[in-house]
């Protein structure tokens, strides 16, 4: 089944599709030019759900294939940032053993953190993707080259994506990213035959 969405550039665009491993012209267009990728954190990376014990210690559930995909997407040259308005450590190791070296945490104001990692990276809006899911995502998905909503993200937050994932945040979303990304740049076969001839 292919998708169709409706963006603010297009009418009607056909959306990459995991069942036909294809890509839209659009879409594929978008995400060759990609160098870097920008995610939030809770509802994202996580589903959303925030747990704290007695004591206020935080914890939170992180999807193994997401980090798979975070490390062969950097494997494959597009490095991966991190921006969320709230503080965790536990974000903090998840994103040191997947190799992120971009994790800016307490940025509410999303706009500021972007712009010094475009102008630490020496690159232009269109070069980024970011992955997003409740309002506070909006001012970074209306810059960015490629913005994307996770299945369950607010409807305001879809009514702006140039493209929906068709898993939920913390359930796979973020490899579905990684995986369509690397397809568009020619990098993915090379990644899973890696596995193959082992």
């Amino acid at each position: 089944m292919t998708v169709s969405i409706t963006t603010q550039e297009e009418s009607s665009v056909s959306i990459y599709d995991p069942n036909e491993q294809a890509l839209s012209d659009l879409l594929r267009a978008r995400a060759k030019k990609l160098r870097l990728l920008i995610l939030d954190v809770d509802g994202v990376l996580t589903d959303g759900k925030l747990f704290f014990d007695a004591q206020g210690v935080e914890y939170k559930s992180f999807h193994a294939r997401d980090g798979h995909g975070i490390k062969l997407l950097q494997q494959s040259g597009v490095k991966v940032a991190v921006i969320s308005g709230r503080n965790s450590a536990v974000v903090a190791l998840r994103m040191q053993s997947l190799g992120v070296e971009l994790v800016y945490q307490g940025h509410e104001n999303k706009v500021a953190a972007f712009n010094e990692i475009l102008q630490r990276l020496a690159l232009e809006p269109e070069q980024v993707a970011h992955v997003g899911d409740d309002v506070l995502d909006l001012p970074l998905m209306v810059r960015v080259g490629l913005a994307i909503a996770v299945q369950d993200a607010h409807f305001t937050v879809k009514k702006h994506a140039h493209w929906c994932t068709q898993l939920p945040g913390g359930n796979g979303a973020v490899r579905e990213v990684c995986d369509l990304i690397m397809q568009a740049q020619g990098s993915f076969d090379a990644a899973v035959n890696r596995y193959l001839t082992c």
